[in-house]
């Protein structure tokens, strides 16, 4: 028997949250690869419109063991919300690079990338 301690599954994990918050990191969660949002579509998405700081704030604060595509959340204009140059900016635009997401001056353009502000459609066809 291992002494390792057994991991919790992301949805036994967001079952513990409160259920603002787990709205919150499943929006996140359902961005695909390849795309981008925005703390505000990512608000919209959960229910909470106008809300876009929380999710920051929900970002910054991810529960371990819960993995989440947090590099594919940028602010309204594109732009990479970290300070440019630190450690966690440069992890970014690696990742979102590897997935073929073009980073140009720490912006991404929304156009091309985002999902238009409604996450619904994009993923969902709705």
């Amino acid at each position: 028997m291992s002494s390792r301690p057994r991991q919790a599954s992301p949805a036994a994990l967001l079952a513990t949250l409160p259920e603002i918050h787990a709205r919150i990191y499943a929006a996140i969660a359902a961005i695909p690869r390849g795309r981008v949002a925005s703390y505000g579509a990512i608000a919209k998405r959960a229910g909470l419109p106008g809300r876009a700081r929380l999710v920051g704030k929900l970002l910054g604060a991810t529960p371990d063991g819960l993995e989440l595509p947090w590099f594919r959340v940028l602010r309204a204009s594109g732009h990479i919300a970290l300070p440019k140059g630190c450690a966690g900016f440069r992890e970014q635009v690696r990742r979102l690079r590897a997935e073929g997401v073009e980073v140009r001056n720490g912006r991404v353009a929304l156009a091309a990338f985002g999902l238009d502000g409604d996450l619904d459609r994009e993923l969902w066809g709705m």
